[in-house]
């Protein structure tokens, strides 16, 4: 299994539209069949950052997702443009 946590920082501006491109993004990303979990996350004390809780069944799974349409049209030329900070920390689970 593949999970990790991926944290975007956007300009206040920029929230809402990053809050709906997470919300689409993970629709589509649920339905891949490598998919296991993907949940984006808003922080209570900080809402311009968010968090992306991610599993994929393999590493075979998370190249597939990264290649999908939905992911080069939401988060490659999508969210990426309007980012100022992403921090990508990859998890191994123990149990």
């Amino acid at each position: 299994m593949v999970s990790f946590v991926v944290r975007l920082k956007f300009a206040p501006e920029d929230r809402a539209d990053a809050a709906a491109t997470l919300a689409l993004l993970a629709t589509e990303s649920r339905r891949e069949p490598g998919c296991i979990t993907y949940i984006p996350h808003q922080f209570q004390d900080d809402p311009n950052t968010f968090l992306i809780y991610e599993q994929y069944r393999d590493p075979q799974a998370l190249e597939a997702h990264r290649a999908s349409e939905h992911f080069i049209k939401f988060a490659q030329n999508g969210l990426y443009s309007k980012v100022k900070e992403r921090v990508l920390e990859n998890l191994v689970a123990l149990v």
